[in-house]
């Protein structure tokens, strides 16, 4: 089967293999002559970075490249990039790249023609509308792994360097003007972070499936994704030239993020303060912490796992589900513990205040507490 539509949900989506091609086009609709190309310090290296300036370049635009991202980007990063895109003259960005690389393009497009701290942006109630919207510049996204669906989000992740808090930052401004998912782009992904971004989108989807709020369609969307995930991932894992299953990947990576508008819970907000302190992959971080989480929120989602485990072609239910889970970690090389990233419990009491701070909290089916919230983590470490 050939993989390859145009789709506008949320956004305008160019998806097929080799639609790399279409940069400049996709430039020209977003009305970017100028563009800035952000992307991460080691991406900037590789080849389809070069190839994408080049068919910028080859079509009359005038482009440069930004790289000065860190795998959790701060504001010091966006602050140099917001410097970089105002003094060439820059009219939009192109983010490129994984997680990181798209939070940090979005956010510098976003911010360049503010005159406020990013951190008044931060997504707190109706904070968005202290923004200039007539100064937002516009992004073309081109995601490069197929996790954290950032391509189709109106926010940006980025953390804060004095107290290494991880903050939402909100628009809707923010979401790209057009996306181009090409698979072929994430052929090249080391084996650890196709797996670390593929358990991301599967997160995404389980947290968006378990949270109690009300919504039908992400409910819907969730449920299929964690489907590609499992049909998919494992297919990538031992085989990364299948570029059917690498194109599947990418839609549960967009469908992901597109589902959890109706929630989070406690796998990112343990997640979000470890990836800030201890600089650990963020979908790797989920991928350990998702068994603990699934036992402390048993009693509210047991029913709705048994549907999900009917609809993956799982027995058992929710404990299927959850061996399930346990199996997938296995066979992927998913550590069991988070101590297997170098993280400790020295600074527990920390991580369970930013956890109960995070916004991902207020979404889990059971409520947070400071005593959960720290039995999780030492369960998890």
């Amino acid at each position: 089967m050939t993989l390859s539509a145009n789709w506008s949900y949320p956004t305008a989506i160019r998806f097929g293999a080799g639609r790399i091609v279409e940069l400049a086009d996709a430039c020209k609709t977003a009305g970017i002559s100028r563009p800035l190309l952000v992307t991460d310090r080691g991406l900037a290296k590789l080849p389809i970075t070069q190839q994408a300036m080049d068919i910028l370049a080859q079509a009359g635009l005038k482009p440069a490249l930004f790289s000065e991202v860190d795998p959790n980007p701060t504001e010091i990063n966006l602050e140099a990039g917001v410097k970089t895109f105002n003094a060439g003259g820059h009219d939009g960005v192109v983010a490129f790249g994984g997680g990181s690389g798209l939070d940090l393009g979005k956010l510098v497009a976003f911010m360049a023609g503010q005159t406020r701290p990013v951190w008044d942006f931060e997504d707190v109630g109706d904070w968005w509308t202290r923004a200039d919207a007539d100064a937002i510049y516009p992004n073309v996204a081109v995601p490069t792994t197929a996790g954290t669906g950032s391509e189709v989000g109106r926010a940006g992740v980025i953390t804060d360097s004095k107290s290494h808090v991880k903050k939402i930052i909100f628009h809707p401004k923010v979401l790209p003007s057009v996306v181009i998912c090409d698979p072929e782009l994430t052929v090249g992904m080391p084996q650890i972070i196709t797996v670390g971004t593929g358990m991301d989108a599967f997160a995404h989807c389980l947290e968006a499936y378990s949270s109690p709020f009300y919504h039908p369609m992400s409910q819907g969307i969730a449920l299929e994704g964690m489907r590609l995930v499992k049909d998919n991932l494992p297919i990538v894992f031992n085989d990364p030239g299948n570029i059917e299953a690498r194109g599947h990947m990418m839609s549960a990576a967009a469908m992901g993020a597109t589902a959890f508008q109706k929630g989070l819970g406690a796998v990112h907000a343990i997640s979000h303060p470890i990836g800030a302190v201890y600089h650990t992959h963020h979908g790797m971080t989920n991928a350990v912490v998702i068994p603990p989480v699934l036992r402390l929120n048993r009693s509210a989602i047991e029913d709705r796992m048994v549907g999900a485990a009917a609809y993956l072609g799982i027995s058992g239910g929710f404990d299927g589900f959850y061996d399930y889970v346990i199996a997938l970690r296995a066979q992927l090389g998913v550590p069991d513990k988070l101590a297997s990233l170098v993280v400790d419990t020295d600074r527990v009491d920390d991580l369970v205040k930013m956890a109960l701070e995070d916004p991902s909290a207020g979404g889990n089916p059971i409520e947070l507490t400071t005593d959960n919230v720290r039995a999780l983590f030492l369960a998890c470490i």
